[in-house]
């Protein structure tokens, strides 16, 4: 599927079938910016139009979208996952969403070091977990470790910290 996902449909919210979201990025104003979405049970996925977009405090979204205008329609989306389109994604400057960077060779040297399988978000720094056949590496998301990224090669160059791999 050419989406990803920005968000999941927690509850219906009033009676007028506005839709609660948890929202699956680290802005959650970013959901004002989009004119549709796609809602999907896994099986089927429908493009919505957005109508109106509010943030509370706490960070979640409510969604008002055309066509669900009671609670009883908005409680059929319960559980769906909120998409949006690849091309709809705004570009990055100097830095990459972790659906680019997930999938990636991890070269250091030209050696082959094995694929970025996830990112975690920690506090000082994100960690990519790199891995091949028998081994994990911890790899620090540092501008003195990750040298270049290529995003449209899925590949990236590091250099590893001394004793990283011991």
């Amino acid at each position: 599927m050419d989406s990803i996902i920005i968000g999941e449909v927690l509850k219906p919210q009033g009676i007028q079938g506005e839709l609660k979201v948890y929202p699956i990025t680290d802005d959650p104003t970013r959901f004002k910016q989009l004119k549709k979405v796609l809602i999907s049970d896994g099986k089927t996925t429908e493009s919505l139009s957005i109508k109106a977009v509010r943030v509370d405090p706490k960070g979640l979204v409510f969604l008002t979208v055309e066509g669900i205008n009671t609670r009883e329609e908005a409680e059929k989306y319960r559980g769906f996952t909120i998409r949006v389109k690849l091309a709809d994604v705004p570009p990055l400057k100097d830095r990459w969403y972790y659906f680019e960077l997930e999938g990636m060779k991890v070269y250091e040297n030209d050696v082959l070091l094995g694929t970025l399988t996830k990112v975690l978000a920690t506090g000082a720094n994100d960690v990519y977990i790199v891995k091949d056949n028998d081994r994990e590496i911890l790899v620090p998301a540092l501008k003195t470790v990750v040298k270049n990224v290529d995003v449209p090669k899925k590949r990236m160059d590091v250099v590893l910290p001394p004793g990283l791999l011991d």
